[in-house]
């Protein structure tokens, strides 16, 4: 049995070499579509673990709500997600995030009301530049870390902390922020401090703190600035107190709402999807459009199979008539199917990781390489191989000797 499958292995190897720009080409297209796989795999993979390491940097007491909708089908996920006003409808207010910040085992609470708006300093204007309204207790909640200056001092309500690169675009400058002044809703804030530049634009805030304007939230709300808070990052005092303080906050929010969960409180694990149910629905949708590449790669493995059944008839013919089973020559053309698959899934996983390691030169998402993932795809490969390879070795498998030794190309 080995020696008739190390056979079947040599006439499938012999045969795509002596076609080796036709089988390249056919490999090309399963490797296609497994690099796309590999390629939405690795993004999601390495989005989730940088925002993975940075909840596990900040310690296991961090407790988070954020605004829900209790969703039952399909389509009211794909509303809610897809709705360009799903912020702007959030059911948290600072109300709850002062309530929160009252209880006992609570070592700091920070909301976050993130928009868009327009800043304009003596020189320069920025017109969708993104907003923050917090409080003090957002440095320790969310790790940030100063260049320069303080952070949000509660004497002075009009003051702002800039990330690096809007503090570029704005006072063009990184170094000289402290004490610039810019104007926001018509009212002026001063620049008392310059954030460490972060170069993690997701995060599990949903917030690029590098390109944004952090203001006092109370302040903001005054002045006009319709945002809602889009989340409350909460510091428990240690972590033996996170599930019965969550619990507490729940009962606390439960209460103000008058019984409408339209909310959700996380800690650990949980945490680490930030808009979870996008990243899945994404990933999902671009695996689909990937997908159907792998089939254009199957099609095309049948194809060149049929071809190869043809140029071949008088070969099947004269095995056939020396004794080989139709199995025999089933498994001849399976075999070429499968090492043409195969082949283009290794391709293409080269392909996928080559692609996305140049992608992480230019961006903060580093190549993600996960054992099961890349097993599965070439599962697949082999599967699209194994799909598509039958129909073109059953008919070299049926055809009959007699007419077959009369083919002559």
């Amino acid at each position: 049995m080995a020696l008739l499958l190390r056979t079947h292995y040599s006439l499938a190897r012999e045969s795509i070499r002596k076609n080796r720009t036709r089988s390249f080409l056919t490999c090309l297209g399963i490797g296609i579509g497994v690099a796309s796989i590999i390629m939405i795999m690795s993004l999601m993979g390495s989005i989730n673990n940088m925002i993975s390491s940075q909840v596990k940097s900040m310690g296991s007491d961090l407790i988070v709500v954020r605004p829900t909708k209790h969703v039952d089908t399909i389509d009211s996920l794909v509303e809610g997600l897809t709705n360009s006003n799903s912020y702007m409808t959030s059911s948290l207010t600072l109300k709850d995030a002062n309530v929160i910040s009252g209880l006992n085992n609570v070592q700091a609470s920070a909301p976050i009301a993130a928009g868009i708006a327009t800043l304009s300093s003596e020189e320069r204007t920025v017109k969708s530049a993104n907003v923050v309204g917090s409080n003090i207790d957002l440095m320790r909640v969310q790790n940030l870390q100063l260049k320069d200056g303080v952070f949000l001092p509660d004497r002075v309500e009009n003051s702002a902390i800039v990330g690096r690169n809007l503090s570029l675009a704005l006072f063009g400058t990184t170094t000289e922020a402290i004490g610039q002044t810019f104007t926001l809703f018509d009212q002026k804030f001063i620049v008392v401090g310059l954030l460490e530049e972060m170069k993690d634009p997701i995060n599990f805030s949903n917030v690029d703190f590098d390109n944004s304007m952090i203001v006092n939230a109370e302040y903001l709300a005054k002045i006009g600035g319709n945002f809602q808070v889009q989340q409350i990052n909460v510091k428990a005092v240690n972590t033996s107190v996170v599930k019965e303080l969550s619990e507490e906050m729940n009962e606390l929010l439960f209460a103000e709402k008058s019984g409408n969960l339209n909310y959700e409180i996380l800690y650990g694990d949980n945490i680490s999807h930030p808009a979870g149910s996008l990243f899945t629905l994404v990933s999902g949708m671009l695996t689909v459009v990937a997908g159907v590449s792998l089939v254009v790669g199957g099609i095309g493995v049948m194809n060149i199979l049929l071809v190869s059944v043809g140029e071949r008839t008088r070969e099947i013919g004269i095995r056939k008539a020396v004794g080989a089973s139709w199995f025999n020559i089933l498994m001849q053309f399976m075999f070429e199917a499968l090492i043409l698959s195969l082949s283009g899934g290794i391709l293409g996983m080269i392909l996928g990781y080559a692609v996305a390691f140049l992608v992480s030169i230019i961006t903060p998402f580093s190549p993600y390489i996960d054992v099961p993932i890349v097993l599965v795809t070439l599962a697949t490969s082999l599967t699209i191989g194994l799909i598509f390879g039958i129909y073109p070795a059953v008919k070299a498998a049926r055809k009959n000797p007699i007419d077959s030794l009369r083919y002559y190309r």
